[in-house]
């Protein structure tokens, strides 16, 4: 685990972006606790105290997960580093698009491991770089990947509770406002929230399904993106049928990310992910294996 610590990175973790995402997370919470289940259901009635408890946990985990992933470094390619061609255990070493050379960083003056990537504003190569987050101030690569996916999918459930929560305030409210022939004084607070929970909710929806995706086919955004659409077009330019080579089938792929055990797949914790600088692929696995299942 020595290339995949969890240090923290050398910059500052606070930035506008992230300011940003530690308010909003903030005001949903607060908004949602004393305005949406205090109006709607009472906060000292039993299902006040059932949802807010369930709600505060959410956005305890959210608030975690967030910490994690701006404060785990996302992986360091050791100074050491040396590729081994002649390793009959590592069949696949990735060379440059030009030349066919061994992967070499001139701004980091070592070689690349698979997978891994120059990150221009982290200014070092990144294991298994997926992409640069300016809402996190990090690179999501090898090391914080999982714990990264795990915030982003406890954000679109307590978002989507909380616009649940929203709706049946505001409904509770108005026909209390009916009763009084008043008008609600957290009409200001519905309306923010609104705008705010709304928009979120399907950018978080989006994303997280995007990441779904890129498990189940053991890619990253880069190799997606970039790679994956320059090693198609060479394998039908060749007549032949790419095949993503880190691609061990939608269960392997999974459990490469969340952990070979379920009950720790919900928790943030990457003890299963190795050093960063090999990866298993499809020429791992036993001849005539399926890599659908």
């Amino acid at each position: 685990m020595a290339a995949a610590d969890k240090a923290k990175p050398s910059k500052t973790m606070l930035s506008l972006p992230v300011s940003v995402v530690v308010l909003a997370i903030a005001y949903i919470y607060f908004s949602t606790v004393f305005v949406f289940i205090d109006r709607w259901l009472g906060l000292f009635s039993s299902p006040g105290i059932m949802n807010a408890a369930v709600f505060s946990a959410l956005a305890a985990a959210c608030a975690l997960t967030y910490r994690a992933a701006i404060s785990t470094d996302p992986g360091r390619v050791p100074a050491t580093y040396m590729p081994d061609v002649e390793d009959a255990e590592s069949p696949i070493h990735e060379i440059k698009r030009k030349g066919g050379d061994l992967r070499y960083c001139q701004k980091c003056s070592h070689y690349k491991p698979p997978r891994a990537h120059h990150c221009r504003v982290c200014k070092r190569c990144v294991l298994r770089m997926d992409h640069h987050c300016i809402w996190i101030n990090n690179c999501v690569g090898h090391a914080n990947y999982k714990v990264f996916f795990i915030f982003v999918l406890y954000a679109v459930i307590a978002c989507i509770y909380s616009l649940v929560l929203l709706v049946g305030s505001l409904a509770s409210d108005s026909i209390q406002d009916e009763e009084k022939n008043g008008r609600s004084s957290f009409r200001t607070v519905y309306v923010v929230s609104g705008l705010l929970l709304v928009p979120l909710s399907i950018a978080l929806c989006v994303l997280l399904g995007w990441h779904i995706y890129l498990i189940l086919h053991n890619k990253t955004t880069i190799e997606q993106y970039h790679e994956g659409v320059r090693a198609l077009w060479l394998a039908e330019k060749g007549g032949s049928i790419y095949k993503h080579p880190y691609d061990l089938g939608p269960y392997e792929n999974l459990t490469f990310v969340l952990g070979p055990n379920i009950l720790s797949w919900l928790w943030p914790t990457a003890n299963h992910i190795g050093s960063g600088l090999r990866y298993r692929t499809i020429y791992d696995l036993p001849k005539g294996a399926s890599t659908s299942k």
